[in-house]
């Protein structure tokens, strides 16, 4: 997911959007233990999602407290 569809979300979206990747993670997490997991790189990708989604959470707190 890109950064600017991201921003366009509103703050309880990016939340949901969090929890739902961090599902994502623990999922793929179990496949790759159990030896299912046929897509290893996916594990990265959804690790720097969630890393993009928290760093606009906080763009968006320190905006408030500077106003």
């Amino acid at each position: 997911m890109k950064a600017k569809e991201l921003r366009e979300m509103t703050s309880s979206e990016l939340n949901q959007k969090i929890n739902e990747f961090k599902s994502e993670l623990f999922s793929l997490r179990f496949q790759l233990a159990t030896g299912q997991l046929e897509n290893t790189s996916r594990v990265k990708f959804v690790r720097k999602d969630i890393a993009r989604v928290k760093t606009i959470l906080i763009e968006r707190e320190l905006e408030e407290s500077r106003a």
